[in-house]
């Protein structure tokens, strides 16, 4: 088929352009089939299962409190705005990058005052302006305004993929920020579900040591009637003051946590500090560690991970490169043309026989630039292969967070379950102690031996408690979860 216009042939050119540089790929994660740290089932209080985890992983709490802070924090925390409008900024560069591979077109206007000098010009070829017409002389060596406008137009025909390599590394970095956001997501719901469970468990320290307060007091009156009867002397007495005055000083400290933890809250869901203390005041049970945990496969963790998403699109970026920086050594091809009027006067400015027009294309050939082209592609191809290890460090880092998180569950929930043993035992030591001194039958020694025993115990066990459902939250974020759910990463 004959080809009928120039329009044509250039389309034509374009189509059978290829872009320059290696085409990318998506790396296959190099990961075991199962995780080998799998909590042991006859230790373990909850059963975990190789399903992915779902989305909103803290509704496994059931909490209904902290299911409106982590629905709160994603609306409202401010580095989250900021993650939104580095989104904005990656997908204007690839707006800015494939407008390089569009035509431009720009309107131009002109006014000059111009002197041609044509006097001395004919001097200096040795002629004199007398023999010519006075009034030519006059009109060619006398000053003229030169009024002019027009369009101007060009396109740079992209022949070895610069601009489309430009524009796949824009895409892949505006991917990479999209999924740094996401990853910026993840860790927020987990440090919102940690700090609240922080405050749960102050709160129930500080329920624990009210009743052992109370328990000691009772012990305090007690010692102090048969003080009174002279069955108990002066030294127990100050020291049953001494045990209620010890518990009671720890109250102040438990406040103080449970009041940095509704601060950090309110900080992560972009609200003043005392914004949800009244919110928050009320104590509440620590959340229980859930029944059912799925942890997924190691082949589904590269595809939840952010992080491990990220690294991925900084590797297209950087792939894509190498293509940008390779066809800087190729030709530049540019069709260039230039349409408008000009006149020495404005009364036939817009007269079509004042129209002048360029046309053509241009050529630009890099011949010598001291090593510098080349240099870019060794760089380019150097950040690429920075850039696979970046991605294979963040897939065994992901690996290691989840294995560490499941031994760590493991062993927490062998605690746990020895503390709860641990602590059922000295209480009912410690009400048998309680009973035997009511009726005189031990001494106030081992009544305070074994409460502050029991004391111990029941810290312990809270603290335990904390870290398990922290580690639990810890595990939760290096499976990945959390993001899918959120409807301005759907949108992506």
């Amino acid at each position: 088929m004959r080809l009928r216009s120039p329009i044509y042939a250039v389309w034509s050119l374009c189509l059978a352009s290829c872009a320059v540089g290696p085409r990318f790929k998506a790396p296959a994660a190099d990961v075991p089939p199962a995780f080998g740290a799998a909590p042991k089932q006859e230790m373990a209080p909850a059963r975990v299962s190789s399903e992915d985890p779902g989305p909103n992983w803290w509704h496994a709490f059931h909490d209904a409190e902290l299911d409106r802070l982590e629905d709160r924090a994603r609306r409202g925390n401010l580095d989250l705005q900021a993650g939104l409008l580095r989104i904005v900024e990656a997908r204007t560069q690839v707006q800015a990058a494939r407008a390089q591979g569009l035509p431009s077109l720009n309107a131009t206007a002109s006014y000059n005052r111009e002197q041609l000098g044509f006097a001395g010009i004919l001097k200096a070829q040795g002629g004199t302006t007398g023999t010519l017409d006075p009034a030519l002389v006059s009109a060619l060596t006398s000053p003229v305004s030169l009024y002019q406008v027009g369009f101007d137009a060009s396109w740079e025909l992209d022949l070895f993929g610069k601009v489309s390599r430009s524009v796949e590394a824009a895409k892949a970095q505006s991917d990479a920020a999209v999924e740094s956001r996401n990853d910026m997501l993840v860790s927020l719901q987990a440090e919102v579900a940690q700090t609240y469970m922080q405050l749960r468990a102050a709160q129930s320290l500080r329920s624990i040591t009210q009743g052992l307060i109370a328990d000691q007091q009772e012990i305090l009156e007690l010692t102090m009637s048969k003080h009174d009867h002279g069955l108990a002397d002066d030294a127990d007495v100050e020291s049953a003051r001494a045990q209620v005055s010890s518990l009671k000083a720890q109250l102040p400290q438990y406040d103080q946590n449970m009041a940095a933890s509704r601060h950090a809250i309110s900080l992560l869901v972009g609200e003043t500090p005392t914004a949800l203390d009244l919110e928050l005041g009320p104590a509440a049970p620590l959340p229980a560690v859930p029944q059912l945990i799925p942890v997924g496969l190691p082949s589904t963790l590269a595809r939840r991970r952010p992080d491990i998403r990220e690294a991925e699109a900084s590797l297209h970026a950087a792939t894509a490169q190498i293509g940008v920086s390779m066809a800087s050594l190729y030709p530049d091809v540019a069709l260039a043309g230039t349409l408008g009027l000009r006149n020495i006067s404005t009364h036939y400015l817009f007269d079509w026989a004042s129209k002048f027009y360029t046309a053509g294309p241009t050529v630009s050939l890099p011949i010598f630039h001291g090593g510098a082209l080349v240099a870019n592609v060794k760089m380019a191809h150097a950040e690429e292969a920075a850039a696979a290890l970046a991605y294979r460090k963040t897939v065994l880092t992901a690996l290691q967070e989840v294995e560490d998180g499941l031994v760590s569950l493991d062993q927490d929930a062998v605690r746990v379950t020895a503390l709860h043993d641990a602590v059922a035992a000295d209480q009912r030591s410690f009400e048998i102690a309680t009973h035997s001194y009511k009726v005189g039958l031990t001494s106030y020694v081992s009544v305070l031996t074994q409460a502050l025993q029991t004391n111990q115990a029941k810290e312990q066990l809270a603290q335990a408690s904390l870290t398990q459902v922290t580690d639990l939250v810890k595990l939760y974020k290096a499976l990945g979860g959390g993001w899918q759910s959120d409807p301005t990463s759907a949108a992506n």
